[in-house]
């Protein structure tokens, strides 16, 4: 029987799994780990999302820490699996599908939600935020079907976002509420210098544009 401590983490991301590196090169025969995952994916660059979506390299390309590697580090990885409940005066989790690991330590290491616009029809079929892999894919689906995309939003992502959409061969159509791109880094002029470049690649724009609801 084990003498090693039941360590679990909820959450699969980068930071979480730098986490659990550093756990390893400390004491690698501390814990006998376990890590919940509610993508299908093992860790991967989430930084590196835009050029997956622009097609300048796969999601293979981005993986941090393939499956082999957990299996080399004794990590029992439940990929595809989120944890629904935390009982902590059993110090068990357990995931939505039935799973349940017990723990003596436990890291929540789940990150933040992508934020979406409150307005009307913001939970309409087709309004996809754009933070992991399976947006990524939602995005290349939608391309296959419909020819224009609206992106709410100017800022570094939102343009990023638009830029892959339009390399999918999408129409896009960027709204932003501000008169400059990426007003929180760019003075009026860059961001104008900014905004006809990227119209020169076939993005187009509504400045000073609150979005308020979504038809259909």
């Amino acid at each position: 029987m084990s003498n090693k401590k039941k360590l679990v983490m909820i959450g699969n991301g980068m930071a979480g799994v730098r986490a659990i590196e550093e756990i390893l090169k400390a004491n690698p025969d501390m814990f006998e780990i376990t890590i919940f995952g509610a993508e299908n994916y093992p860790n991967y660059n989430r930084i590196m999302l835009s050029p997956v979506l622009a097609g300048d390299t796969t999601i293979e390309d981005i993986i941090l820490n393939d499956e082999q590697w957990y299996k080399d580090n004794g990590i029992k990885l439940h990929m595809g699996k989120k944890v629904t409940e935390i009982h902590r005066g059993k110090k068990r989790v357990t995931a939505e599908d039935g799973t349940v690991a017990e723990y003596d330590n436990l890291i929540i290491a789940t990150g933040s939600n992508p934020f979406i616009i409150p307005i009307p029809g913001h939970d309409k079929d087709g309004v996809i935020a754009f933070r992991d892999i399976d947006d990524c894919d939602k995005m290349f689906e939608a391309a296959k079907t419909y020819k224009k995309a609206a992106v709410i939003g100017g800022g570094l992502l939102g343009l990023e976002a638009a830029k892959g959409l339009l390399n999918l061969g999408m129409e896009a159509t960027v709204m932003h509420d501000q008169d400059t791109l990426m007003n929180m880094q760019l003075d009026s002029v860059a961001g104008e210098m900014l905004k006809t470049s990227l119209e020169d690649q076939g993005m187009q724009f509504k400045m000073s544009t609150l979005t308020t609801e979504v038809i259909r």
